[in-house]
């Protein structure tokens, strides 16, 4: 195999991880923020899946921004 073809795979294997990362966080997001309406729980608790939420998205735009620069650099 190739080093070119490990790279891609090794790249193709973080985009599926920032993938699944953003889909748990959204429909882990929408349903803490259901619950929480339909509980009556308190603003600051509903706020922390917020917070989770923005974190994950935040760690996901850093592994994309890689992900496309180890591209670019492999293009030439």
């Amino acid at each position: 195999m190739a080093p070119h073809d490990t790279q891609e795979r090794h790249l193709a294997r973080k985009s599926r991880t920032v993938a699944i990362v953003i889909a748990a966080a959204t429909i882990l997001w929408l349903g803490v923020q259901w619950l929480g309406a339909a509980m009556g729980w308190p603003a600051r608790f509903v706020f922390l899946a917020d917070f989770a939420a923005i974190a994950a998205f935040v760690w996901a735009l850093v592994v994309i921004h890689q992900i496309w620069r180890a591209r670019r650099d492999n293009r030439g």
